[in-house]
């Protein structure tokens, strides 16, 4: 029996994590992290009896020791909560699904104290990759990829060296208005930005599928995850989701892995690796599927896929700045203070105002990441 540490247990991977668990029932959950969704916690905590429970702010932690006064676990609120949720001694893996760069501190304190890291938190290697890779090594530690491109290409690396990799082939599915001119964006609302294709998702990784800056995201957070500069990274648009990403090796072979739109077959792999088990769900037809196309993405209408390049191959303060400014940007958009093109912009515009800091440390990260939240708002009263 294999224990797990949660992090980020009622988001959209956090409760796919969970069906894994409960579907292969060898894993014990020995910690839950969640932000504010006390009544999901509450059965979370019923069904999968955790040692110990982190909640984000202290009047969510008192609602819930209520709900939960006949259970006599222990729960524990905000980042201090969040880092002994990660460490707990118990947890052989920990699997980090919380939102932003709160992701951070925990991974750290994780791979420090001899955990596997199931990521899923891409926040943390965008912005501080110089430091979790080689930390991990140090340490002794696994970082297992969940999203599913970086899923994807782990398991083609398998068996192959990495320095053989000549192209790492990034699909991205478009969003829902891959084809469309800048003009046609403008107007457009936050229910139809939530309306993504293929998967099903979060609000904000959903935002960010529709504008690119969650493949931009993703390329950052590659480059960190197999050791790769940004030049041998390409984004081809595979709207179907059924290729899940490439790696093109140096004699000229191109292996990929295809499956159907389904984040518990990257989470599983991630827990079990390297076995594989049985998932249940839809299988691919290939005579039904007929085709697979492909498409280069559209960095005119839409630059936030640039941006994120520029963002990387600068490196230092500038990916927190990208990524902070996005976040920024996208909370305003969901709550229909800002248009969607105000999105990109709001991401130039910061990274433009931005003065680089190089090799920056845990703090300067998070001061550049409250610098950027401060300048935005500045602009936005403006």
């Amino acid at each position: 029996m294999r224990h797990i540490s949660l992090l980020g247990s009622t988001g959209s991977i956090g409760t796919q994590t969970l069906e894994v668990v409960r579907a292969c029932g060898d894993y014990k959950v020995c910690a839950l992290a969640a932000g504010s969704n006390v009544a999901l916690l509450e059965q979370q905590m019923r069904e999968f009896s955790p040692k110990l429970v982190c909640v984000w702010t202290p009047e969510a932690a008192a609602d819930l020791k209520v709900r939960t006064a006949d259970l006599g676990i222990r729960i524990v609120t905000g980042m201090e909560g969040l880092m002994e949720a990660a460490i707990i001694p118990e947890a052989d893996i920990v699997l980090t699904a919380v939102v932003g760069m709160v992701g951070i501190r925990p991974t750290i304190a994780a791979i420090r104290a001899g955990k596997d890291i199931a990521l899923a938190n891409k926040e943390t290697l965008v912005t501080a990759g110089h430091i979790i890779m080689p930390l991990a090594k140090e340490c002794g530690v696994r970082i297992l990829p969940v999203d599913s491109e970086h899923s994807a290409i782990f398991q083609c690396l398998q068996g192959n060296e990495r320095n053989s990799v000549s192209r790492i082939l990034l699909t991205a599915s478009g969003g829902p208005f891959r084809g469309r001119k800048r003009e046609e964006l403008k107007n457009i609302q936050v229910e139809d930005a939530l309306k993504h294709p293929n998967w099903s998702m979060g609000r904000k990784i959903t935002i960010d599928s529709s504008t690119m800056v969650n493949k931009g995201l993703e390329v950052m957070e590659a480059r960190w995850l197999f050791d790769v500069p940004l030049d041998k990274i390409e984004v081809l648009v595979q709207p179907k989701s059924i290729i899940h990403s490439m790696v093109e090796f140096e004699d000229g072979a191109v292996m990929a892995q295809l499956g159907t739109p389904d984040m518990k077959l990257p989470i599983q792999y991630a827990l079990y690796y390297p076995r594989r088990r049985f998932l249940a769900g839809d299988r691919l037809d290939f005579t039904a599927l007929k085709e697979i196309t492909f498409e280069a993405p559209d960095p005119v209408n839409f630059p936030g896929l640039a941006l994120a390049f520029r963002a990387g191959r600068t490196g230092g303060t500038l990916p927190v700045v990208f990524n902070a400014a996005n976040e920024w940007a996208v909370a305003k958009f969901l709550s229909r203070e800002i248009g969607y093109l105000d999105i990109a912009d709001s991401i130039e515009a910061a990274m433009n105002a931005h003065t680089v800091k190089e090799d920056p440390d845990v703090d300067t990260i998070l001061q550049a990441e409250q610098e950027t939240y401060a300048f935005l708002e500045q602009a936005h009263r403006s």
